[in-house]
């Protein structure tokens, strides 16, 4: 199919576009360059020739528009300008890589090898999605061009995100606030970083993201008139004193406002650092730019008192992305605190552009940020050679190492190490030698023995002590925050646990034998539940470890097994079979033990096809929530998740494809209860356990499951899990709970 004239102005409209933006960053610095450009560009459009998007327009403006923002928001050259415009000509048409080193060069061939997916078939219990960006991150060892190239092409892609159906866009956003963001984040790409957490919450949370938008917008007169005033005084003593600098104000993203409301359970109203002053200055020749960083921070606390702890030194300590900055929080007028960022255009640079710009200044100095950004690269490069041949394993394990490191610890000898903020003296351990790691039983910390458990903080002095016959445990697990400490740890204990389960079922099989029973898929479905195991490979593992003993084996036999399915608020798929009234005659079952959710499901017997559905443990969905459905192909039920649920978004990073693809709804049914957590904190006194039982028995008649409450310093804070009708009885519940006298904060708990 051939190109519409109107295809043919849109086309070439774009392509003008790309070479002027080309032209104002001098892509081209030599004879030939655009020819090549051109080279890439004519031959990406006749292999696209006929392809259109979901949105309608020619595939070729992809492309073009991935470009565009290798160029004008990142700042790659020529190289990356040509492999983004071949990016998808391996992955859609009959050109292969072979042909892409021919016409063009072998490293422009392997950028766009990297930036292919995977095709083929893979097996049923692996993850397409998650074979697909390890191959696209082992590109991180050989270019990093690839993965801003990569970044650039998800930008684009969830730009025009409208145009794709509702489980696309929940597997896509999954996908990119999981691994994207903080990949972009880690890259120093904080504008596309904001701008992709942004774009997933206009997708997910269409609603929320539409009023803050609307609310900023309304705020913005009051809120310049503000800024105005607090800059007049500083822009007076920068003048004075001779800085050549631009003074902005920038807003937070509404996502980052939303996430802050969430988290501190606070209306947009209460949310006072809505906005922070950016300063960034011409530096001179001399003094050093860190000096006249300072001197510019004290002509600003000249003016309006700093909050001491509130002071960000990133010039002496860059973050390992390599950003460098000054943050101080200071008093403005009104009482209200505002944030100042002071950087050079240097450092605004490296802000804004990360990596690409890093590559800029590399041969101009040798500078500490850039000795951070090469240590990251190469801690990222044995994380992706890490020997593991689990995709999902190793996916996790690179989403640690994009965790951001503001932690510098000493050696002994006064070497430093870099570690992720949160990490223990095992990551230290672990980071010196993996055997180091595996024998640690404590460390000095300033020349205190601790455990090996203790958090470390900047300016700690660790010394690790070892034993031989000291071991990796799970429990370590759960402590440690990068990649390299978790993948040998889990090495370990998956060598452990292959031994464990090989023993187990052994044992487990000598024992039915004594009965004269058969180890049979129906004997675990009736032990495993008994024994609190959730597979049989757990059931082994435990029977191999002696954590389960077998000695009740026999009366565990003899019990009849019976399912209790409980008739609540159903969740259907419209216009499916589920959508349809379920049978009035059934019973209900108020039985506490029956109620709870853990194992409920929203399918009576008897309903034919209709889906079975399984409440999510991770989150504990309540009718009224936002919930998504996740189909669980072993299990053959469809797990159903809180649409903000952080297991969610990882499960449609790595399975996208078991999505469910329409939205499922609750609903108008009856319900009995559902679990629900909360946390409260409040002034202890007497009597008001009393006054806060009474009222969610008595008054509404909930009943509780467990209530985990203690004080200390006058301070009580606890959890209450209760079971509860929907959201509107739960929110109720709440408000109710806020008026007790003491109480400080009542919020429900996302996650469990």
């Amino acid at each position: 199919m051939e190109y519409s004239p109107q295809d043919e102005l849109l086309i070439e409209a774009k392509w003008q576009e790309l070479a002027e933006a080309c032209r104002k960053a001098k892509v081209c610095r030599r004879d030939g360059d655009w020819e090549f450009i051109k080279r890439a560009f004519f031959l990406a459009k006749e292999a696209h020739k006929g392809v259109r998007r979901r949105s309608g327009e020619p595939y070729i403006i992809h492309p073009i528009e991935v470009a565009l923002i290798a160029v004008r928001e990142i700042g790659l050259g020529k190289k990356s300008v040509v492999a983004a415009l071949l990016h998808d000509v391996v992955e859609d048409t009959e050109y292969t890589v072979e042909d892409i080193s021919r016409i063009f060069t072998p490293k422009i061939a392997s950028m766009v090898d990297g930036l292919t997916k995977m095709s083929g078939v893979f097996n049923a219990d692996k993850s397409e999605q998650a074979e697909y960006f390890r191959k696209v991150l082992l590109t991180l060892s050989d270019d990093v061009r690839v993965i801003i190239i990569k970044i650039a092409d998800r930008l684009h892609n969830m730009r025009t995100l409208g145009s794709m159906p509702h489980n696309k866009q929940i597997k896509i956003t999954s996908e990119t606030i999981y691994l994207f963001v903080p990949l972009a984040y880690r890259l120093g790409l904080h504008a596309i970083k904001s701008e992709l957490e942004d774009l997933c919450m206009k997708y997910r949370f269409p609603v929320e993201y539409a009023e803050i938008k609307r609310k900023i917008d309304e705020t913005e007169p009051e809120r310049q008139q503000y800024i105005d005033r607090f800059m007049a005084p500083i822009r007076a003593v920068l003048d004075r004193n001779g800085f050549q600098y631009e003074m902005t104000a920038r807003v937070k993203s509404v996502y980052s406002i939303w996430n802050k409301m969430r988290r501190k359970e606070i209306p947009f109203e209460e949310v006072y650092d809505l906005f922070a002053i950016r300063i960034v200055f011409k530096a001179l020749p001399f003094p050093s730019e860190k000096t006249q960083c300072w001197q510019i921070y004290s002509n600003i606390t000249d003016i309006y008192t700093p909050k001491p702890d509130r002071l960000r030194d990133w010039i002496s300590i860059p973050k390992s992305n390599g950003y460098e900055a000054l943050h101080s929080t200071v008093m403005g007028p009104d009482g209200i605190w505002v944030e100042v960022q002071v950087r050079t255009e240097r450092m605004d640079d490296i802000a804004e552009r990360g990596f690409a710009a890093h590559w800029k200044y590399k041969h101009a100095s040798i500078t500490q940020e850039e000795d951070g950004l090469d240590r990251w690269l190469k801690k990222v490069r044995d994380a992706l050679n890490s020997p593991t041949e689990n995709a999902l394993e190793f996916l996790d394990n690179f989403k640690l190492a994009l965790y951001k490191s503001d932690v510098v610890v000493f050696t002994p000898k006064g070497e430093s190490q870099s570690l992720p903020y949160g990490a223990s003296v095992l990551d230290f351990a672990y980071e010196i030698h993996t055997k180091i790691g595996d024998h640690a039983i404590g460390a000095k910390i300033n020349h205190r023995i601790m455990p090996v458990t203790t958090l470390l903080n900047s300016g700690d002095q660790v010394e690790v002590i070892t034993a031989e016959n000291a071991h990796p445990k799970a429990e370590w697990l759960d402590v440690v925050v990068t990649s390299k400490a978790r993948q040998s740890i889990q090495d370990y204990l998956k060598r452990e646990r292959e031994d464990n389960i090989n023993y187990g079922m052994e044992l487990l099989r000598s024992r039915l034998e004594e009965y004269n029973v058969t180890l049979s898929g129906r004997v675990l479905r009736k032990l495993m539940p008994a024994y609190e195991c959730r597979n049989k490979d757990e059931l082994y593992s435990k029977i191999g470890a002696g954590i389960i003993s077998l000695d009740n084996l026999d009366r565990l036999l003899k019990e009849n097994s019976s399912r209790k399915i409980l008739k609540f608020w159903k969740l259907f798929i419209p216009g499916s079979e589920s959508a349809q009234q379920a049978d009035e005659d059934d019973d209900i079952d108020l039985d506490d033990e029956a109620a709870s959710l853990d194992d409920a499901v929203a399918q009576e017997e008897g309903r034919g096809d209709a889906p079975e559905f399984v409440m999510a443990e991770c989150c504990e969905p309540i009718p009224g929530d936002n919930v998504v459905g996740y189909r669980d192909k072993q299990r053959g039920v469809i797990v159903v998740h809180k649409s903000t649920c952080d297991t969610l978004i990882k499960l449609a990073t790595q399975f996208g494809e078991n999505i469910v693809k329409e939205e499922i709804k609750w609903s108008h049914e009856k319900a009995v209860s559902y679990l629900a957590s909360v946390e409260i904190r409040g002034i202890d006194r007497p009597g008001i356990i009393l006054d806060l039982t009474r009222l969610i028995t008595a008054d509404f008649s909930i009943n509780m499951r467990t209530i985990n409450v203690h004080s200390h310093d006058g301070i009580f804070e606890g959890t209450i899990r209760l079971y509860v009708k929907d959201i509107v009885s739960l929110n109720a519940l709440l408000d109710n709970i806020r008026k007790i006298k003491g109480m400080e904060s009542v919020k429900r708990l996302l996650n469990t």
